[in-house]
């Protein structure tokens, strides 16, 4: 077994403060990343951190970016155990979808008309939570999840775990290193021995 990560953001874009008028919603992107400390995150969403018009394909991270420049962005981080199997189909997937990304194309139509609960769909064209959700139902995941989708739906996701909210850049992965943490003990021991 594995785990994936599936991130719930709110920038406090512009955009965002839109959809969250519409969809009341607390958060209004989705990206989905396959270590624990998001080094990497996959989505649909602005291509220039400072044009909100020209969307794709995108790599995200915590330090970078859209991410960066709007640094009080709000996050919920929750952990999915997968197969083997998926996890690698997941991989692919994306990695899939990243070789051809200049024949996919960010679905604005598609963001606007879920403030309306209407759906438009294009072929090779996604926005976020499109985007995470073809992710996970290609790798056979029962998700249940609707077919209108919103970043939030995600919370519903059987065996979703949250392991993470507060500012996305304070984020550290709740993993605890145990090397790491027999050497602190360790030296914490001798320092009260007086060894050190």
């Amino acid at each position: 077994m594995k785990e994936i990560y599936i991130v719930l953001t709110h920038t406090g874009t512009a955009l965002s403060r839109i959809i969250k008028t519409f969809t009341k919603d607390e958060f209004t992107h989705s990206s989905i990343s396959l270590d624990e400390n998001l080094k990497e995150m996959y989505s649909f969403g602005r291509l220039n951190p400072y044009n909100p018009f020209v969307g794709g394909f995108v790599h995200e991270a915590i330090d970078s970016g859209t991410f960066k420049r709007f640094y009080k962005t709000q996050t919920k981080v929750y952990a999915l155990q997968v197969s083997d199997f998926q996890y690698e189909v997941i991989e692919n997937t994306i990695r899939q979808i990243e070789m051809e990304k200049e024949n996919y194309t960010f679905n604005r139509l598609g963001l606007f008309a879920v403030g309306f609960h209407r759906k438009i769909r294009k072929e090779h064209s996604f926005y976020c939570a499109e985007f995470v959700k073809y992710i996970l139902e290609k790798a056979g995941i029962e998700t249940n999840l609707p077919e209108l989708i919103k970043p939030e739906d995600f919370k519903k996701i059987e065996g979703l775990q949250e392991i993470y909210k507060g500012l996305l850049r304070k984020y550290a992965s709740p993993k605890v290193n145990v090397a790491e943490l027999i050497r602190h003990n360790l030296l914490m021991y001798k320092k009260k021995e007086g060894v050190v």
